[in-house]
Order: C-alpha cells, then structure tokens, then sequence
C-alpha cells in the first residue's frame, strides 16, 4: 500500500488524460458513459470517480456512487406482500443514505479496472479507504451514510476478497445474472434457432408468428430525441413496476447516452401503426454485448409477446455482430433461461454504520429480498 494511492473526484473534467487508455476494456468505465451519469444520472444520484495511482501513474479507475432513497417515488410496485411493506419501511428509515462501491444502475463486475496487475489485498483496502473518505465528504455536509455496498463479484474474485479486506463485511448474493455464450458455429440467427429442441424452437416460431405487424428498426439520434417523451413513458411504466428500484432515470438519459456513445449505444424501436410501443438498448463493450433498459406498453407486449421477441433480437444482434456473450442482467430469470441464458452467481459486500444493525444485518438482509421461485430451462438439443 505504501506507493498506490488514489484519489478521489467529483467531475469528469477532473479525470487524468489516461483515463480510457486505464479503463479501456470496460465501456462502463471509460469517460463517455460516465458523461452520461454526470449530465443524465437518476436525479437521487450522485458520481464519484476514483484514480487509483503508482507513484504519480494511473494505473487503476474505480467508480462510486451515491443514492439518496428518499427521493425515490417507489421503491417498486409490482409485489403487495407484508414482506414488500415491511423492507420499504426499514429502507426508508434506516437505509436511504446509500453508497456504492461500483455501478448500481447495471449488472456485473463494473466496480473497477486496472492496467497493471495488482493483488486483491490492495484492492479491496483501497475500496474500503475511499468508501471512508466518501462517507465523511457526506458526513461534514450533516449526511449519514447507513448502508456501504461493494457491489457485483464473480466468484473467484469474491472469495478473495472474503480473505483479506472484506473478510468482517457480510457478503450476499441475490438473483443471479443471466448470461448467454454465443457459440462458435453459430454463424447466424438460423444456427441459433436449430440449436433448440424441438419445444424451444416451436415457442421462437410462436413468438415470430406474434410479432407480425410489429416494424422493428435501430432509432437515430435525432428520432430518439423526438420520441424521447413516449420512450421515456414506455421505461418508467416498466421500471415502477418491477419489483425493487433505487432510483429512476433521467427523461433526458436516452438521447444523452446516445450523443455520447454513439455507435456503441443502440436503442432500437418497436412500432404498431407508426406508434413506438416499445423499445430495448444495447451497450457494445468489446467483445461483450450488454443488455440495458427497455420499456413496453403493457397490452401490446401482452398480445404480441413482444419481450419474448426483444430478448431474441438482442440475441440476433449478438449473433450478427460477433460478439462472444450477451450480458441480460438479473430480472426475469426463467424467461432469459428459455432463450439459452444461465445464471452466474455475482456476490456483493454490504455493512451498516450502525453497529447494532450491522450485527443483525445476517439475519435482516436475507428476507428484505422477496422470494423469487424460478425454474431454470434448458432450450438446447443434447448434443
């Protein structure tokens, strides 16, 4: 520890010049997506970006961020159960002051990158150090923060962190996230149908047969500006209604994404006579494609299967553009599973400043997540 050092800054106008050459291998890292959280974040957000140093060299990016829940018009409004109520009412009392070590709005291991190797002791030590620093900026600005929470680790990455600086921190795993590997031979979105069983191919035939009528095409930047109201409608009746939120997009995060990533950001429209009726996006990150926000209008989706048919056109996408695996995230699980994905496991770390409440937090956190029973399809013909 005694030549890494970092720093700590608050705007992306104060970043180092090697900042993407460090973060090159992760678009969520790189300084045009972060110029879409700082011009376009949810409003209850706030961004911290970390330079981690050797001597006077960047070798190292970290991003944190920062959740105030009490803005938060819902926390979500799909489950009506007492364990629902019960979890809204200890989050707005004893944990709206929230700060994430990493990304709280995406699914996977975004927390950090480095160009140079550097062991998970230093690592998690520096996370751990910022995460203090941050808390007492808030801290002399009359903010508490309640809950501190390094956020998505795949497995081998957690269980090295559990040696070393996190060993006290409880670490939890909720959903899994669903990742598809695009297979080699499959050369085309044809090869990926034949791949399935006969089931599974008959249900992509009956979703096709669906869609008929639906004009499906990638929005420029100039249409999602001038559809950026409907889109947004589309986004939020899907967001409120999922079963947990920590915050709600900007109207204007869409078409800041796309001004700012170009190419890379694709927001493709669904239309029924003209009318956008829904929508999905995709982020191109090298040789991974990662699925981001989506919204419908709830009778057309239902009538026409219209996620079903956005989950396989993302697919499509992938296949087409050669990219190696589609990151879905971690919602509709079974779904996702019936187009080919599988579960990974991703820890996090979470502690409460209250030393009471972080005492209990093994037996409080576990039933804060509602109950999620799903059963895991498996669409590909035995080979």
């Amino acid at each position: 520890m005694e030549t890494v050092t970092y720093k700590i800054f608050s705007s992306i106008t104060q970043l180092p010049n090697t900042w993407d050459e460090v973060a090159h291998e992760n678009a969520f890292l790189q300084t045009p997506y972060l110029k879409v959280l700082e011009n376009a974040a949810p409003t209850n957000m706030q961004c911290f970006y970390i330079g981690i140093f050797k001597k006077s060299e960047l070798i190292g990016v970290a991003l944190a961020q920062y959740l105030d829940l009490n803005k938060l018009e819902s926390f979500g409004e799909r489950d009506k159960c007492i364990k629902t109520f019960i979890r809204n009412f200890i989050f707005k009392n004893f944990a709206s002051h929230v700060l994430f070590l990493g990304n709280n709005m995406i699914t996977g291991q975004n927390c950090y990158a480095f160009k140079k190797a550097i062991d998970y002791k230093t690592i998690s030590e520096l996370l751990i150090e910022c995460a203090t620093e941050i808390k007492n900026y808030f801290k002399k600005q009359n903010i508490t923060i309640h809950i501190v929470s390094f956020k998505d680790f795949y497995q081998e990455c957690a269980l090295a962190f559990n040696e070393f600086g996190f060993k006290s921190i409880y670490e939890f795993n909720t959903q899994p996230n669903m990742v598809l590997e695009l297979q080699n031979h499959w050369k085309n979105n044809e090869d990926y149908v034949l791949s399935f069983s006969k089931k599974y191919r008959d249900q992509y035939k009956r979703a096709h047969k669906k869609i008929e009528g639906i004009e499906t095409r990638e929005l420029s930047l100039e249409e999602i500006i001038c559809k950026e109201e409907r889109i947004y409608e589309l986004y939020h009746y899907v967001a409120k209604n999922a079963p947990f939120n920590t915050f709600f997009l900007d109207k204007h995060h869409f078409s800041t994404f796309k001004k700012q990533c170009g190419k890379r950001f694709v927001l493709c429209g669904y239309f029924l006579n003209e009318k956008l009726v829904g929508f999905h996006t995709l982020l191109l990150n090298g040789s991974v494609l990662e699925t981001y926000f989506l919204g419908y209008d709830e009778h057309v989706q239902k009538e026409k299967m219209l996620y079903l048919n956005m989950l396989y056109n993302m697919t499509k996408f992938g296949i087409e553009n050669q990219f190696k695996k589609i990151i879905f995230g971690r919602t509709a699980l079974e779904i996702k599973s019936s187009i080919g994905a599988k579960p990974v496991v991703m820890s996090g770390f979470i502690y409460h400043t209250n030393t009471w409440i972080n005492k209990m937090l093994p037996k409080i956190f576990p039933n804060l997540e509602p109950t999620l029973v799903w059963q895991q399809r498996h669409p590909f013909k035995e080979i």
